[in-house]
């Protein structure tokens, strides 16, 4: 599923236009980028927490040529899932009463 689909999903299930279901969305992923940005995680109940991590500087090799070379420190978004997000994967969705699109 891709943003497109997941927008034509939402204003149907939603019984909305797809004009509004893009403009939820997109004020959605807007909201949880400026969480990020100042280091805020979001936690959706059931579902799971979007943060960001650091990731030290390190050293590694380039595999086309074996050259050491140093990989700076970055900061990086993750994604932890929720218990009932595991569950409900892990029974198959069949167990949790959820719609699917």
């Amino acid at each position: 599923m891709n943003k497109s689909d997941l927008i034509v999903a939402m204003a149907e299930v939603g019984e909305i236009s797809k004009a509004a279901a893009e403009r939820i969305l997109d004020c959605f992923l807007s909201k949880v980028t400026e969480s990020l940005l100042r280091d805020e995680s979001v936690t959706l109940s059931g579902f799971g927490t979007f943060s960001v991590s650091s990731r030290a500087g390190r050293k590694g090799r380039n595999p086309l040529t074996g050259e050491a070379i140093d990989i700076p420190a970055k900061r990086v978004p993750k994604f932890k899932p929720g218990k009932e997000l595991k569950n409900t994967i892990l029974s198959g969705g069949a167990a949790s009463g959820t719609t699917t699109a």
